[in-house]
């Protein structure tokens, strides 16, 4: 069954990347540069892995972070947080994410922790 993953970055550059990356690992993407943009996607389908960025313009990804933790619907999907300030760190693991990624990374290490979540 193939994955589902859920990328919230509103970089485009960074997105597209990301984007390459997951199709080249035969994963489904949703790509969203807004959190407007995320819910309105939700209505349609729920991925099996979200990643967030911290600063995206109409919000913050540790309190999209804690909302979906918070609903019922998504509760239960693991959530990768990346930022380019580890000041983020843990204030991402406190809004309980699973998991988070130093901006800038590494390929192989993003591929590595994706692949690590969807496993569990």
């Amino acid at each position: 069954m193939i994955k589902r993953v859920h990328v919230l970055e509103d970089d485009e550059d960074i997105r597209y990347i990301i984007g390459v990356l997951l199709k080249d690992e035969g994963y489904e993407l949703q790509l969203s540069s807004s959190f407007t943009e995320l819910k309105s996607k939700l209505k349609d389908s729920l991925p099996d892995l979200f990643i967030l960025d911290v600063m995206i313009p109409d919000g913050d990804g540790t309190d999209i972070c804690s909302d979906l933790k918070g609903d019922p619907f998504t509760k239960h999907i693991p959530i990768i947080v990346m930022s380019a300030n580890d000041q983020n760190k843990q204030k991402s693991l406190d809004a309980g994410a699973n998991d988070y990624i130093s901006k800038p990374f590494d390929i192989d290490y993003i591929v590595k922790r994706i692949n690590s979540q969807l496993a569990k």
